[in-house]
């Protein structure tokens, strides 16, 4: 008998919000019952883990926040903890960025997570800081002259956020080990180019070693950090051509860190769209589009591309005949001047070849769903993409959110299980054991 490959399944709590506001079906994103209902429904679906995004500085524009987007975004790690009394089996996952945490603080804390949960904690190491969100951590430099060059400015950035990123999950594990099996503690100590640090960790060892960490495949760099030191990759959703490119060059660099191919799990973002036949699906794709570009939204967008105030346009009326302004505070880190003209062009093209109005424009030019179709087509689709080495399994955005998980569970998930691709229950207890992973070897 053929063993067939299993899909491995997520759900994922973006960090600025993602859902429409004025549809009945959203709940609020910073009340617990959401995160509670999301996390339910994802383990009623068997899925291996919820990643909630850390969500550290509020969406604004001009300086002010906006009100179409989030209006709050409770802690994560605290949320999780939550969680955890209130799921048995589902990983818990939670982004946290490397630039605005320190090791021994966020080592902790996830080992906490992985002690109240029994062994379902995963860290999502976000390698990326932006200037906007690190003025909330503002900080000197480096008082020592001969201090270490990537001690953070005055902005809070770090200069070599993925040095500094190797270096933290290097830390964290020391710290993770510096607990053996038995419950024994012993003292630390690591001093490198980013981090010099001494003590006794407070925390015994995790249930499960070391809690799940998730790394990104965005760059050669951020592949090869993840091949030494990640248990799943999170990737961009692309072609099927695309993805098994990625696919081969992440796993292909795990030997020459000792590193099986099953070491690792592959799971890009997606979002999924459902209907009863292919047109109704596509429909429902439109509205969707339409829903999250409202009339505010559109400018708010063509203002974030040309730089320069744009409220006094109308949504449906045409797009401005003006040249961006890649200098504006409106754009600052955003794009340089030739790829805000190649947009501000494309988007011309788009709207003079059909006739488009602002609004329609920036609708037109919105991302698609990753899959839209019946529950049959999806399904066809993604076990394709598993059982041809494109990916290993899939990270679901809701819309809206937290019900729009429900009809991919109800509908979807049970054609998997009917093809034998997919869990039709936990057969262990860990997020570890859910993604088929081996436990981290104890370094005494």
């Amino acid at each position: 008998m053929t063993v067939r490959k299993q899909i491995h399944l997520a759900a994922h709590v973006p960090g600025t919000d993602d859902t429409v506001r004025s549809d009945p079906r959203s709940g609020s994103p910073a009340e617990f019952a959401s995160f509670a209902h999301l996390a339910r429904t994802a383990e009623r679906g068997l899925f291996d883990f919820l990643l909630v995004e850390e969500g550290l500085r509020l969406p604004e524009h001009k300086g002010r926040i906006h009100d179409l987007d989030v209006v709050g975004r409770p802690e994560t790690l605290t949320v999780l903890s939550a969680l955890a009394a209130v799921t048995e089996r589902l990983g818990l996952a939670a982004a946290a960025c490397t630039a605005f945490h320190e090791p021994y603080e966020l080592a902790r804390r996830l080992a906490t997570l992985d002690h109240l949960s029994g062994g379902r904690a995963a860290w999502n190491a976000v390698t990326s800081p932006d200037a906007r969100t690190a003025e909330n951590f503002r900080r000197l430099a480096h008082p020592d002259p001969a201090g270490p060059p990537e001690a953070p400015d005055c902005a809070g950035t770090v200069r070599d956020p993925l040095a500094r990123a190797a270096e933290f999950v290097q830390v964290a594990r020391e710290l993770w080990d510096s607990w053996s099996p038995e419950g024994t503690p012993r003292p630390f100590a690591y001093r490198g180019r980013h981090f010099d640090i001494a003590g006794e960790f407070t925390v015994p060892r995790a249930p499960q070693g070391h809690p799940v960490v998730i790394g990104s495949a965005d760059s050669p760099q951020d592949r090869e950090l993840a091949a030494s030191a990640a248990d799943v990759v999170l990737t961009r959703h692309g072609t099927p051509e695309e993805s098994r490119a990625v696919y081969g060059d992440v796993k292909g660099r795990l030997a020459a860190y000792g590193r099986a191919p099953q070491d690792l799990r592959i799971m890009p973002g997606v979002s999924v769209v459902l209907g009863d036949t292919a047109a109704e699906a596509q429909e429902r794709a439109a509205t969707a589009r339409r829903e999250r570009i409202s009339p505010q939204n559109a400018i708010v967008a063509l203002e974030r591309i040309w730089g320069v105030d744009l409220s006094a346009y109308d949504p449906d009326g045409p797009l401005p005949d003006i040249d961006p302004d890649p200098g504006s505070t409106l754009v600052r880190g955003r794009a340089r001047a030739a790829e805000l003209l190649a947009v501000a062009e494309m988007w011309r093209t788009l709207s003079r070849e059909k006739g488009l109005s602002i609004r329609q424009t920036v609708i037109e030019a919105s991302p698609r769903q990753s899959f839209v179709g019946t529950p049959q087509a999806v399904a066809d689709e993604l076990d394709e993409l598993v059982r041809t080495d494109a990916v290993d399994g899939f990270v679901l955005l809701p819309h809206p959110t937290p019900g729009g998980l429900d009809e991919f569970v109800d509908r979807v998930v049970p054609l998997l299980q009917e093809r034998g691709t997919f869990r039709t229950e936990y057969t262990g207890t860990t997020l570890r054991s859910h993604l088929g992973l081996p436990e981290p070897v104890w370094k005494g």
